[in-house]
């Protein structure tokens, strides 16, 4: 039996839908309801049409899949009989309007006839007008592709529903909006007046799209797209995504408010369960439309089967045809049946494929069975050879128990097999003979290679590690191939033919062997060995998903969570004692046969027990979610006596209060405004759940309710909450199950009112809409998102929520209601846009930045910037984003530490690898913007030298007019102290790499980059003085132009530019002073010019002469050969210097000259200071010049910089006059970070071994020099903080009086500021709150006070009283702990007592601070509402004693992002004076396991990664802990350090700990790579020097703090000194 509404086996519906609408319609796989292959419904691609499709809609066709469905119309003849009369009354085929179709010539009356036929009907398609309204976007069309693909187009570009958008948004731009707008409002719920008018119809947000039904001679097929996800899905593969509480009640809010639309059009749903709740990628819900088959109608056929239906001498149906599997998917039924042997393997296990959610024809999750025999002979029940072994995987009897304990032990996520038990790859490697090439280029590999595909069964199972498919035991044609190029699947050789093997294979899977042990494989497969204990005993851990919160249409669900019972008789042991039993009974032992028989009762009894037992623990798998099988009343007579009374009003409408009749913006904003994010008071839930009772409607309606009631109980509980047994249990005795009481209060209210056995008692959907369960922030949501859910056109719901925000929706919502709409509005802004477009674009992020919390921007705005910031070519969003006004506006938000991370080297990428104009510029300004605010450290590291990275790369000319640009703005220090050393350390990079044998490329990048750096080297020139420019020429280097021109495997193009930037140099400094510092440097070039080779060249000699003649050759040419620089030089500084002076500084000018008038018939002559050919030095790379094919890797198209303010209508020259007075201004200026010493030495330099990429972060490199320091207190410095712009530090220590204080530093000019000095004792902690300009420092008590003005804002200490509020899990004592208290941290006993705060740890996304206690305790600190919350208690750790809390951190997320960011830490580290550290919840508010960290007092915590944490102590070592393989786990231990470690800093993957006045450093990363192999690392402690003394520092180091961005780090000493490192 399989039901009896009509199915086709998916053959014949394969068939049906080629038939119906050709090939141009791909099947995919069909949907069933049953274990079997048989359905009714369709998932098909729709593929291009041809001309019929426009280009941008077939993209997206060329991939989109939809659901047909197909109805009988004799099953279904209201709506046959609707869309009858539509194709006859019109002349085409009856398109509705995209705004919706109106009820005009549709009688309405309550009984409408239906032909001959009188329709009492309830259903969804009962009568026209419930039709018309149910369906207003549907197309009536005949079957054919065409019109198939004509409903895709109009899905994708014609947008039916665009039209009631686009009015709305007139609404809120304040122009008239027309019916629809009124229309639509009503359907979400707002009170307004009724039209005067018949309303249009228009479908429920909610509610699935039907698209278009279409006809053909006896059936209808109704359209629908494709959504990703079920709900069902969702609860079975990644429960998680459905993120909190306030997503549960959103999703069931949109369910109710779809149902009141229904409700209202007196048409019951009667089918909701998870699988009708279709879901989006972001979780929006549409309900599916459940259309029932028409049981109460004439010319419905109760008796029209399956069979019936499907071709004639269809094959599937002798397949299974002796199959006794019922439709219902009741599994106790099924499992007893099977226990009892009525039900065969094969039956059963389709059953639990089906239960897990496979899918037959769905090659990502095919129904997966076991491989019973292993094809190595024939089997034999009597012996062991042949059977496969099924208490292991085939996962595990493939790879091998030794592989698969490496892969556990050294795998990031520890697992043993993969996510999957049957891949893709194997179920169309299976199936092979019987799919199209295009699944198997797809699917196996894109070369169809037919060889590579296993020939026989035996090679099959070898090559394979995943599991069987049910093919294999009762389908003969999948051996059979339909390829000629692949031949058939060649049997074993014990079966003569594919029939015979299906026969035998199929015994084997019932034979008393397997049916033995079938439990073990169901328990690996589907049960309890697949979590916990018994996986890692079974080797059987499953990979797990990286995100869990990530939505999941397929996955492993695990059935069962205890042992499955083996089937009844098959105990191969107690088999086993049977039969010695009736062996020694034969050989005349005396065995009463009484006994036996009683034994065998005994054993029956216990079997039987065990399987009621494990029947009644997987009971869930019986879900019943409505009460059709349980109402004695039949369907069509569901309606109540009073049912045309009915008050289908909405539930805010009474007849004392008068409701608008026309809207505006305001109206709407009104009914959106969220005052304070509520909570669901109880009291006030439990007085409208005695309101809400005796509504008077139909009993199907109120079926709904129930059903309802049901799934909210599910979306908590994770579980159905009635099963057959339960349910009939309530419907007899009224017992509610247990698993009521475990639903939070507030929502056991609701669900009790669903779940009323009087339907009559159950409240309305309108009334459960209207009751407080939902909160305002529930229904402000809905109202702004249901909008954007229409089938309207992407520039239509982006102008809608631009504008919506721009009238302050989000920011009358609220953040929290705002980050949730979020979600929807984003994906609108990443897609390709036009420029009116990217306007609104741009206006939605602005106002979202605007309204969202700076987490929330963190974690959903800056990712959708990210994806605009990498789009390539011109984008006029993303030069909107790369304003000024905005970042700054970003910068406000989330903080430069962020930008710099996410943002800034996006903005950078915009300047190299071919960028586009406009864009490149907008960043040039961007960043020379951002420079001075920045710093010079964060500038150096995190923009020049990224820049400088590229050249040679495609660094476009905006991108060396910036460095010229940044140099200008930060001065001339700056250019001499920084720039200058940078490109002298690339031009002699160069210049030793272009003198190796390299490749061409290499070669070709040395002249790229050199180029480039010479240009930038011009710009940078011509900004300082000429002293500064004498200075730089006399330290005894050489001239970086005349290095660069000695060189003789550089390009031509290279060394001409080189000689002309030379050449303006020298005229800059004049003939003095050339002759003095430069001339001495080009004697050698000159001798070598001298005595080439090529000066005796006649042939070259010849060419050039008539060259010169016939060209007036001329300075600006390309040069032909390396001689051609005598040209450019000799005469020019013949003209600049004088012959005389020439002569006199080159020895070899004789030789010179007579190249010169030999080949360039050139002869001095003395005219005053200028030369015949009137020389003029200038760059000589034109745009008229042409790259060889090998300079393509610039790929910018640049020759010469465009620099601001340097530019002219021909070419740039590299000789720049600056004015004087501006020159002494900058000398004179005291400029700020002095200090800063030039990166060079801690530089990699450039990479040349990747292209187009930023390179890999570099290891810290330190010198362990002391760059700067400042007496920052008189006695010890105790803590240190910095800010996230690196531009702050907050210092803490001891001042006269052994009083506290905290002192604010500018790093900028290493001077204190401001200071906070209301502390009574000894500041031994601080902490940054955020952006919020407000620091917390303790000394015993929590200081938190303004940074900017000094003042005090809130104090918190603890009392004696306060102990006794502990929670219970960590007991608390009041004794005092005298383990190892080092006086260095001033924690002994004589500072601290135990009502002392000691330390604390700053909770940004709860704005909370949680502190820990002198008693052992941690104190939460709500800093918003300036109040304490919950404490934590301590236990004693040894001999009775409490330890105070030394080190405190976070880790751990919520949720993690395709960027990375953590949304919120889900652990607190707490690390003790004992040196004991714990772990608690902070989520669930429990504690998770503690455990000794070390021998000594641990000295500080960090949180580096989610799953890592590292410790440090006075036991002298660093421990790194790897939290995801335990929660008490074995550390990575770090010796080296010779004193108590006293603390540590985190940059990227290294850790730089002090002890004493020593520094160390391990990386991270490889104490992962070593952890098996040794568990153990020692650093090299270092010495910290005086960078301009030499001397080392005496004092010891109390604190660190890295600067990640400027690669640097501060420290404090004892001798109150902070001193800045690097």
């Amino acid at each position: 039996m399989r039901g009896e509404t009509s199915n086709l086996c998916f053959d014949c519906l394969d068939q049906r839908t080629k038939s119906d609408f050709s090939d141009q319609i791909v099947f995919s796989y069909g949907l069933s309801d049953s274990p079997l292959p048989f359905g009714s419904s369709a998932v098909v691609e729709v593929s291009d049409s041809g001309e019929e499709v426009s280009a941008s809609s077939s993209c997206e066709l060329a991939s989109s899949q939809f659901i047909l469905e197909y109805l009988r119309k004799e099953e279904h003849g209201c709506l046959a009989n609707y869309v009858e009369r539509c194709v006859v009354e019109s002349d085409e085929c009856l398109v509705c309007s995209p705004s919706g179709s109106q009820a005009t010539e549709i009688d309405d009356t309550e009984n409408i006839a239906c032909g001959t036929v009188t329709c009492e009907l309830p259903g969804s398609f009962s009568c026209w007008r419930r039709i018309a309204a149910l369906l207003p976007i549907a197309q009536i069309k005949k079957c054919s592709a065409s019109d198939l693909q004509k409903l895709a187009v109009s899905f994708f570009s014609d947008c039916p529903e665009d039209q009631v958008l686009a009015a709305l948004h007139c609404l809120i731009d304040g122009k008239p909006s027309g019916q629809e707008t009124h229309s639509f409002l009503r359907l979400l719920g707002l009170p307004l007046s009724e039209e005067n008018s018949k309303p249009r119809y228009l479908r429920h947000p909610n509610l699935t799209p039907v698209l278009g039904i279409l006809t053909s001679s006896d059936c209808l097929v109704s359209v629908l797209p494709k959504s990703p996800y079920t709900l069902e899905n969702i609860l079975h593969y990644s429960p998680s995504a459905i993120k909190s509480e306030w997503h549960r009640s959103f999703l069931i809010y949109q369910l109710l408010s779809a149902l009141a639309h229904l409700h209202g059009l007196r048409v019951s749903h009667g089918d909701i369960r998870p699988s009708s709740i279709l879901l989006s990628d972001s979780l929006w819900s549409w309900l599916k439309i459940y259309s029932k088959p028409d049981v109460g109608s004439r010319d419905a056929n109760p008796s029209a089967s399956r069979r019936s239906w499907c071709v004639e001498g269809c094959y599937s149906n002798g397949l299974y045809a002796d199959l006794i599997i019922s439709s219902d998917l009741d599994w106790q039924s099924h499992f007893n049946k099977w226990w009892r042997g009525e039900l065969s393997n094969f039956e059963y296990l389709l059953v639990l494929n089906k239960l897990a959610g496979r899918r037959w024809g769905d090659h990502t999750f095919h129904p997966v069975m076991p491989w019973v025999i292993d094809f190595s002979r024939k089997p034999e029940n009597d012996s062991n050879s042949g059977w496969r072994d099924l208490r292991k995987s085939k996962w595990r009897l493939a790879k091998g128990d030794e592989q698969l304990d490496f892969t556990y032990s050294t795998f990031e996520f520890p697992h043993h097999v993969s996510d999957e038990c049957l891949s893709e790859l194997a179920v169309c490697s299976y199936k092979a003979r019987r799919l199209p090439l295009s699944v198997l280029r797809k699917a196996v590999r894109s070369v169809y290679e037919p060889n590579e595909y296993p020939s026989d069964m035996q090679r099959l199972y070898d090559w394979t590690p995943d599991e069987c498919i049910p093919e294999f035991y009762c389908d003969p044609r999948i051996f059979f191939s339909i390829h000629p190029s692949m031949s058939d699947l060649a049997v074993p050789p014990w079966a003569s033919s594919p029939e015979e093997f299906i026969k035998l294979h199929r015994d084997a899977l019932e034979s008393p062997r397997v049916s033995s042990l079938m439990h073990h494989w169901i328990d690996i497969t589907f049960g309890y060995k697949m979590s916990g204990h018994a996986a890692i005993t079974a080797k059987n851990v499953m990979l797990s998903s990286s995100e869990p919160t990530v939505p999941r249409s397929v996955g492993r669900r695990q059935l069962f969570f205890r042992p499955h019972p083996v089937r009844l008789g098959f105990s191969r042991e107690k088999e086993k004692c049977r039969n010695e039993l009736e062996m020694h009974t034969f050989h005349g032992f005396g065995v009463d046969n009484k006994r036996s028989i009683v034994l065998q009762a005994d054993e029956y009894l216990e079997e039987t027990e065990e399987a009621s037992a494990f029947s009644d623990h997987a009971s869930d798998l019986s879900p019943k979610y409505h009460l059709q099988n349980f109402v004695q009343s039949p369907l069509h007579e569901s309606y109540s006596e009073n049912t045309n009374n009915v008050n289908t009003s909405l539930p805010e409408t009474s007849e004392n209060k008068a409701l608008p009749s026309t809207i505006s913006v305001n109206y709407l904003l009104e009914h959106m405004e969220v005052r304070d994010k509520e909570s669901t008071e109880l009291q006030e839930l439990l007085l409208w759940r005695l309101d809400s009772c005796a509504r008077n409607f139909s009993e199907d309606i109120a079926g709904d309710i129930f059903s309802i009631g049901c799934v909210l109980a599910e979306l908590y509980l994770m579980r159905p909450l009635f099963n057959s047994v339960s349910l009939a249990t309530y419907l007899e005795d009224g017992d509610l199950p247990e698993l009521v009481k475990e639903l939070p209060r507030p929502t056991q209210v609701l669900v009790e009112a669903c779940i009323e056995q009087d339907w009559r008692r159950r409240p309305s959907a309108k009334s459960l809409l209207e009751s407080p369960y939902f909160s305002a922030t529930v229904r402000s949501a809905h109202l702004f998102a249901a909008p954007l859910h229409l089938l309207a056109k992407g520039q239509t719901r982006l102008c809608y929520a631009a504008s919506f925000a721009k009238q302050g929706a989000l920011k009358t919502m609220g953040t929290f209601v705002a980050e949730m709409c979020a979600v929807y509005c984003l994906p609108l802004v990443t897609t390709p846009l036009s420029d009116d477009e990217c306007e609104l674009a741009y206006v939605l992020l602005k106002e979202l930045t605007k309204s969202l919390t700076p987490m929330a921007v963190q974690r959903l705005v800056l990712p959708s910037i990210q994806k605009i910031l990498l789009t390539t070519g011109y984008s006029h969003l993303k030069v909107s984003l790369l304003q000024d006004s905005f970042v700054r506006e970003l910068w406000n938000q989330i903080g430069k530490r962020v930008y710099l991370e996410m943002i800034h080297p996006l903005v950078i990428s915009n300047l190299y690898n071919s960028p586009d104009k406009i864009s490149a510029s907008a960043a040039s300004v961007l960043l020379i913007g951002s420079s001075e605010e920045l710093g010079a450290p964060v500038t150096v590291h995190q923009t020049i030298l990224p820049l400088i990275s590229y050249f040679g790369k495609g660094i476009c000319t905006d991108g060396i007019d910036l460095l010229v640009r940044i140099g200008r703005l930060l001065g001339v220090n700056f250019i001499v102290k920084q720039m200058l050393p940078l490109l002298e350390h690339v031009v002699c990079f160069c210049i030793d790499l272009s003198s190796m044998k390299k490749p061409e490329p290499v070669q070709s990048w040395c002249s790229l980059a050199l180029t480039d750096c010479l240009i930038t080297l011009d710009g940078l020139v011509a900004l300082i003085s000429d002293e500064l420019l004498i200075l730089e020429l006399t330290k005894g280097r050489l001239c970086l132009h005349v290095r660069v021109l000695m060189q003789k495997n550089l390009e031509l193009r290279v060394l001409q530019f080189a000689a002309t930037s030379l050449m303006s140099i020298c005229q800059r400094l004049g003939q003095e002073l050339t002759a003095l510092h430069v001339l001495p440097q080009l004697k050698e070039l000159f001798d070598e010019f001298a005595f080439s080779e090529k000066s005796t060249d006649a042939s070259d000699s010849l060419s050039l002469k008539i060259r010169a003649a016939e060209q007036n050759f001329h300075p600006g040419s390309p040069i032909k050969s390396r001689m051609d620089l005598v040209l450019l030089l000799y005469p020019s500084f013949a003209s600049l210097l004088g012959m005389e002076t020439l002569r006199q500084g080159c020895p070899t000018w004789l030789l010179l000259e007579q190249y010169l008038l030999k080949h360039h018939n050139w002869k001095w002559e003395y005219t005053g200071r200028s030369s015949r050919y009137n020389m003029e030095a200038r760059p000589m790379l034109s745009k008229a010049s042409k790259h060889p094919p090998k300079m393509l890797l610039n790929g910018s198209g640049r020759l010469v910089p465009q620099l601001q303010g340097f530019r002219n209508s021909n070419q740039l020259k590299p000789h720049i006059h600056v004015p004087v007075e501006e020159q002494e201004a900058v000398s004179i200026a005291r400029e700020p970070w002095s200090w800063f010493p030039s990166p060079v030495t801690c530089w990699d330099g450039l990479d040349i071994g990747r292209f187009g990429n930023l390179k890999d972060e570099h290891r810290w490199k330190t010198k362990a020099s002391v760059l700067s320091s400042a007496r920052a207190h008189h006695g010890a410095l105790r803590s240190l903080v910095v800010s996230e712009d690196e531009c702050t530090v907050f210092t803490s220590g001891i001042d006269p009086g052994f009083k506290g204080s905290v002192q604010k530093w500018e790093l900028a000019s290493l001077s204190c500021v401001s200071g906070y000095h209301a502390h009574e004792e000894v500041v031994n902690d601080i902490n940054i709150l955020s952006s919020t300009g407000k620091i917390a420092s303790c000394d015993g008590t929590i200081h938190v006070w303004n940074s900017l003005t000094g003042k005090l804002v809130s104090l918190f200490s603890e009392s004696h009283t306060d102990q006794d509020q502990a929670s219970s899990y960590p007991s608390s004592k009041n004794n005092s702990n005298q383990c190892n208290r080092n006086a260095s941290h001033g924690l002994s006993s004589g500072i601290f007592d135990e009502n002392l705060y000691t330390c604390m740890h700053y909770l940004e996304y709860m704005d909370q601070l949680v502190v820990g206690t002198g008693f052992g305790a941690l104190r939460f600190i709500d800093l918003g509402r300036g109040q304490k919350l919950q404490l934590w208690g301590g236990e004693p750790i040894e001999s009775g004693f409490t330890s105070l809390v030394s080190a405190l951190c976070s880790g751990g997320s919520q949720t993690k992002h395709g960027d990375g960011v953590s949304v919120s830490p889900s652990w607190i580290a707490a690390g003790f004076s004992s040196g004991q550290c714990r772990l608690f919840d902070l989520r669930e508010s429990g504690f998770i396991s503690s455990w000794r960290a070390h021998d000594g007092y641990v000295t500080k915590l960090a949180a580096p990664e989610s799953h890592l944490l590292v410790s440090s102590s006075l036991d002298k070592t660093l421990r790194m802990w790897d939290l995801r393989k335990s929660w008490t786990p074995q550390p990575f231990v770090v010796k080296g350090h010779d004193d108590g470690v006293s603390g540590f800093s985190i940059w990227g993957n290294d850790v730089i700990s002090i002890s004493r006045n020593n520094i160390g450093i391990f990386s991270l990363s490889k104490s992962q790579d070593e952890e098996e192999q040794q568990q153990q690392q020692r650093l090299i402690p270092q010495k910290l020097y005086m960078a301009e003394k030499g001397g080392r520092v005496r004092s010891d180091l109390s604190t660190i703090c890295v600067l990640p961005f400027s690669r640097l780090f501060i420290v404090g000493a004892h001798d109150g000194y902070l001193r800045i490192c690097c």
